[in-house]
């Protein structure tokens, strides 16, 4: 019998009842897998522009690629995480994340990279639905309604890593070159196979054989694909892009709704506007985080005039003050006041961007990237709690993978606004247009997080 066999049945007699803390390592090792190589390009655009000598709307397609093929894969893979168990999904995609590791290393230009990318976003969409489906199975096996714990945890290895990766990249390129930005996902890789391998429960056979929607994941994948390759460049001409979109996604709406095991039940989905909420707030949130990540990286290095290692360290305080925050509050299951200061904190933010310019002394530089971190701190915690506590437990994989494709599509939009933006390079004008944007969306999210009574109701009966 196997070990989540076992579990199913309930602790034995003498057996301990309490959440299986050997699941943890594998759980955070693999969730940081994303935000940390998502945060370490950040420093690492500049110097990979001048080493293949292009400019930065050609370098944004090394954040566009990894957030489009993430953006698709998390919801695909965290269906079939539902279906066919969490180990060998994330065994599959962490191998996914060694091999995207050695041919980012080896690339001997800018598409190879791209290439990379896409295919370390497919590697890392695994993690984060697995860890979400394996905290669902471990509720239902301890009796603990909602592991606060075990959840803060893996919030706060994504806050640390997301926002420490800046630091670690900058290390890593003064050391020996943009390169080994990739190729640390080699050993980081290994240990996630040997942890995964060595204590994740192997699934038990279903009861009877689980249909996938093929099709489903399909047209979904190719809708969502349309869109997202005109968000990376909006032009008229590619007016057919968002039309393809449209019409793909009509045809998945409607076998969706017609099929007996759909890869998105979108009935039981818009029964449910609570999550719906949640994927908008995420949306919200993640559209400003990116947009002031990658934006204020590269301005700190060609605005002001700072080298890849000197901006990585310019972002570390944001670091420290994301895992304070997530630490002091991750215990508390309440999550409406988290939102709605984290929005204000995000707005107030990126109102500073405003009166920058080539001339802006260190210390205000530092000051700001420490307020950031506020919101870091309480909107991801938040949001993850709120979909713990909102989606459908035999959907969690898919749900969780959901809230990260909203996180990515943010992403994307933040890689497209930085792509308009900095058209000319990163320039003091190209951010101050580009905080005027997001000082329009962060308002919007904070109308959403004020307007969401259902928010009140989360974490209550914790």
């Amino acid at each position: 019998m196997t070990r989540l066999a076992r579990r199913s049945r309930g602790p034995r007699q003498g057996e301990r009842s309490g959440f299986d803390r050997r699941l943890v390592a594998p759980m955070v090792l693999g969730s940081v897998l994303n935000p940390v190589n998502s945060s370490m390009l950040a420093v690492a655009l500049v110097p990979i522009g001048r080493a293949f000598d292009v400019p930065p709307s050609q370098t944004a397609w090394l954040v566009s690629g990894l957030y489009l093929a993430t953006a698709v894969g998390q919801p695909v893979i965290g269906r079939l995480v539902d279906t066919f168990g969490p180990r060998r999904l994330y065994l599959l995609g962490t191998a996914l994340v060694g091999a995207a590791g050695l041919l980012g290393t080896l690339a001997p230009n800018l598409w190879a990279l791209v290439a990379s990318r896409v295919l370390l976003g497919l590697g890392t969409s695994a993690a984060f639905p697995a860890s979400m489906s394996l905290l669902r199975s471990e509720s239902e096996r301890t009796g603990e309604k909602s592991p606060s714990g075990v959840l803060t945890a893996l919030s706060v290895s994504n806050q640390v890593f997301a926002v420490v990766g800046p630091a670690l990249g900058g290390l890593l390129i003064g050391t020996g070159g943009w390169r080994l930005v990739f190729a640390v996902n080699v050993p980081l890789s290994l240990a996630c196979l040997v942890l995964g391998a060595l204590w994740l429960p192997r699934a038990t056979p279903p009861a009877r054989a689980a249909r996938t929607d093929t099709p489903g994941m399909l047209l979904f994948a190719g809708s969502l694909t349309a869109f997202m390759f005109f968000l990376m460049d909006p032009a008229v001409a590619h007016w057919y892009l968002p039309v393809l979109g449209l019409v793909t996604g009509a045809v998945f709406v409607r076998r969706e709704l017609r099929a007996d095991e759909p890869f998105i039940d979108l009935r039981v989905l818009g029964g449910n506007p609570p999550l719906l909420m949640t994927f908008a707030r995420q949306l919200l949130a993640y559209t400003t985080s990116y947009a002031f990540f990658y934006g204020y990286s590269q301005w700190v290095q060609e605005g002001r005039g700072l080298d890849a290692s000197q901006a990585g360290l310019l972002l570390l305080p944001l670091s420290v003050t994301a895992v304070g925050v997530t630490a002091l509050t991750g215990r508390r299951g309440q999550v409406r006041g988290k939102l709605v200061v984290g929005a204000v904190c995000q707005c107030l933010g990126v109102a500073a961007l405003l009166p920058l310019g080539g001339d802006s002394p260190v210390w205000l530089l530092v000051l700001l990237s420490a307020a950031v971190g506020i919101p870091h701190g309480l909107i991801g915690l938040a949001n993850q709690n709120a979909l713990y506590a909102q989606a459908d437990p035999a959907r969690m994989g898919s749900s969780a993978g959901l809230l990260r494709t909203f996180m990515y599509v943010g992403a994307l939009f933040a890689s497209a606004a930085n792509a308009v933006f900095f058209r000319a390079g990163a320039t003091s004008s190209g951010l101050h247009s580009m905080a005027w944007l997001l000082v329009g969306v962060t308002a919007v999210f904070l109308l959403v997080c004020v307007a969401d009574r259902s928010l009140g109701r989360v974490g209550r009966d914790a």
